[in-house]
């Protein structure tokens, strides 16, 4: 799989964080539910009945391994939709100056109490780490976030993310949010 060694809990100021696969059919009701929320629907584009989100998550479930989609717990409680992807093999690399190994991540805080309180930046923080950590390749963790979706934004400004562009992509115009592997200083002997 191209996108393993995410799967362990990853311990946050939140609580405990882990990311498991998504199930079909156990999931579907869960994930359909959050795509039609109205502030999910609005930027996501996958409301109507479980079979759209079915449809969209398919691809991704009988795939190489190119896009995860993850169900994100938080003290074993399911709250949160992920996909974890290889972003330089992503159609999106074609709209920006992908590097080779840029992993990219959407983010769907799925119920309506858990936004607004930096609960998304937390975790977008945590797991940009430890992709940082598990991926030694990857240089770089993308977002592509829609432009008008100034909450996820924030949280992405928030969880050490740059804005580095703004794209526009076929569905959208985007914010291109780049979190960069921290720079190891040089060592500088003392020459006398």
């Amino acid at each position: 799989m191209i996108l393993d060694g995410l799967q362990e809990v990853i311990p946050t100021t939140a609580g405990e964080f882990r990311l498991r696969p998504v199930h079909l059919p156990d999931d579907l009701p869960q994930l359909a539910e959050w795509m039609n929320d109205p502030a999910v629907a609005a930027f996501w584009e996958l409301a109507g009945p479980p079979g759209v989100t079915e449809q969209h998550l398919r691809p991704q479930l009988d795939g190489d391994g190119r896009s995860l989609p993850r169900l994100g717990l938080l003290d074993g409680v399911p709250m949160s939709y992920w996909e974890i992807y290889r972003a330089d093999l992503d159609p999106l690399a074609r709209h920006y100056p992908a590097q080779p190994h840029d992993t990219g991540v959407h983010l769907l805080l799925g119920p309506a109490g858990t936004r607004g309180r930096g609960l998304g930046s937390t975790l977008l923080a945590a797991l940009a780490e430890r992709i940082l950590q598990a991926r030694p390749a990857c240089g770089r963790v993308v977002a592509e976030p829609d432009i008008r979706n100034t909450p996820s934004v924030r949280a992405f400004r928030n969880a050490g993310f740059e804005l580095a562009a703004e794209l526009d992509l076929p569905t959208k115009r985007a914010a291109l949010m780049i979190r960069r592997r921290p720079q190891t200083p040089l060592r500088t002997g003392r020459h006398g």
